[in-house]
């Protein structure tokens, strides 16, 4: 039985290889020449791994730009994941290389090469497009997103924009993540016929592939937590007003937010670091002074789960046999080392599904309207999105509709008393009757339960619908909570991620937790088809 959207968002929304074609802006290859063509020695390389061989001057940040652009020309044609890479990537790293030179060194960050999901605004030579042929000739944002801004105050070298499923996965019930009209399909690189998820799934994929140090996805629901787990990095959905929404092309504001994809938590840890702050644009991040944490890394503690209270939600079991079985062994190693372990049930768990769609379909057309009507150019609208789909349907709907946006687009204002009772009920079930009350009642640190099961064959005719599918990002979404995600292990060869979440702000422990679990289990392991190019 298909999954509706409203259902579906928890496994891959707000969240043939390049059916339209993926156009890459050339990197400069001067330095290809000085590298074996027949490996990549910076494959699985954490931040400070590489921050040691850059301080040693084994390594430059212009090297390892030219590196991973020339990773993504030799192994994306299979995945599809990077839409374009930076013109101005090679300038940048230089740069930096100088600073690094004469003593300046800005942080952790200091010459790393991100990649940012197609939703986050770069005032730049490079498109912001949310993956829509709408926007492909857009002005140029005015200015970087905030998070942009951040990462490059902090070192970061902007390698290019990854695919994602158009409009957030918030176009259709139809749709196939990973799917867009400006990229075509992104592939798992575990097993390339299956899905990545999304609907940061072109984030997800680059990163397992090892196609740059870190990436920068977004959430409403699931849009970290699933393409992170089901391509078997880590990827942590931040709370609600950790990290500012500025210049990202929205879904709702009530629970969108930016977040770190990496193949470890340290380098998701380091990633969290540059990217917070306080925004003045954005008066949801007043809360970083008196909540946030200056610095992550330092809750990075391989022996965080001794004494540790560790809630399992039951409720996500029984769906998937094997992935029950892989949770179980799992459960086990938190209990060897050092854990408390207990059974809970969230007793709101399945009551604000509606409530969430209806807040989703309403704060969309509104923040979308607002984005727009700033952003300038010929689509101020989220009717102008909508007529430009029906007018270029060979090109954007030959595989599904855009049943959510007409939905989306029928909504009045946000005073309206539809929305605003919608809004109080998602809220107060998944925090103060959810996460708050089960949390609270058991004296816990976190709770626990599976990311995901199997990933399901893509199909661009049915789009996405995965039986006896697991998902445990809704509730943490939906309350504007923390999650983190960690490779947990193996299915038939498809990778299966532990959600640790809990109440708002308390990211230092959930990283800890995440970390100690990391530690244990080193679950992590790259696509076997990445040997072939290696």
């Amino acid at each position: 039985m298909r999954l509706k959207r409203r259902d579906f968002l928890k496994t891959s929304a707000v969240g043939g290889i390049g059916i339209l074609g993926t156009k890459m802006t050339k990197g400069n290859d001067r330095d290809a020449a000085d590298r074996s063509s027949d490996s990549f020695e910076f494959e699985e390389k954490t931040v400070m791994e590489l921050q040691e061989m850059m301080k040693s001057g084994k390594l430059t940040s212009r090297q390892l730009t030219q590196a991973y652009i020339d990773r993504i020309k030799t192994i994306d044609g299979k995945i599809n994941s990077v839409l374009e890479i930076n013109p101005d990537a090679l300038n940048l790293a230089e740069n930096l290389d100088k600073e690094r030179k004469n003593g300046k060194i800005r942080g952790m960050m200091h010459g790393i090469p991100v990649l940012l999901k197609d939703n986050i605004d770069t005032a730049d030579k490079m498109k912001t497009t949310a993956g829509s042929l709408a926007l492909l000739d857009a002005p140029v944002p005015k200015q970087d997103a905030f998070i942009v801004s951040q990462l490059r105050k902090a070192g970061a070298v902007i390698l290019g924009k990854t695919n994602l499923s158009e409009w957030a996965n918030f176009r259709s019930d139809n749709s196939s993540s990973g799917w867009s009209g400006r990229g075509g399909q992104t592939r798992n690189p575990y097993i390339l016929d299956r899905s990545p998820c999304g609907s940061s799934s072109g984030s997800g994929a680059a990163i397992a592939a090892n196609l740059s140090a870190v990436a920068v996805g977004t959430e409403t629901d699931g849009s970290v937590v699933c393409p992170s787990s089901i391509n078997g990095i880590v990827g942590i959905k931040p709370t609600l007003g950790l990290v500012s929404r500025s210049g990202i092309i929205p879904i709702a504001h009530s629970q969108d937010t930016a977040g770190p994809m990496t193949r470890t938590v340290s380098d998701a840890a380091v990633l969290l670091n540059a990217m917070t702050g306080e925004d003045k644009s954005d008066n949801i991040t007043s809360q970083f002074k008196t909540k946030g944490s200056a610095d992550y890394t330092k809750f990075l503690d391989k022996n965080g789960l001794k004494g540790a209270k560790i809630g399992v939600v039951r409720q996500y079991f029984g769906r998937n046999a094997k992935v029950d079985e892989l949770m179980e062994q799992n459960i086990s190693i938190l209990k060897r080392e050092g854990a408390e372990i207990i059974d809970v049930q969230i007793p709101t768990l399945r009551q604000f599904g509606d409530a969430e769609f209806e807040v989703l379909l309403y704060e969309f057309k509104a923040d979308l309207n607002k984005y727009l009507s700033n952003r300038g150019g010929k689509i101020r609208s989220l009717q102008d999105v909508i007529d430009f789909n029906e007018a270029n349907k060979d090109k954007e709907m030959h595989y599904f509709g855009q049943d959510i946006l007409l939905k989306a687009q029928q909504k009045n204002d946000l005073d309206d008393r539809e929305y605003r009772l919608a809004l109080l009920q998602s809220k107060v079930l998944t925090q103060d009757k959810g996460i708050d009350s089960v949390m609270d009642k058991n004296k816990l640190d976190a709770l626990v339960a599976p990311s995901n099961a199997q990933s399901w064959m893509i199909d661009l005719i049915n789009g996405d619908s995965p039986a006896n599918y697991v998902s445990s990002s809704s509730m943490p979404a939906v309350s504007g909570y923390p999650n983190i995600t960690v490779p947990a292990g193996f299915i038939s060869e498809l990778p299966i991620g532990i959600s640790f979440f809990g109440k708002a702000f308390t990211e230092p422990t959930l990283i800890k937790i995440a970390y100690a679990f990391e530690q244990a289990t080193k679950a992590r392991k790259k696509p076997k088809f990445l040997e072939t190019f290696n």
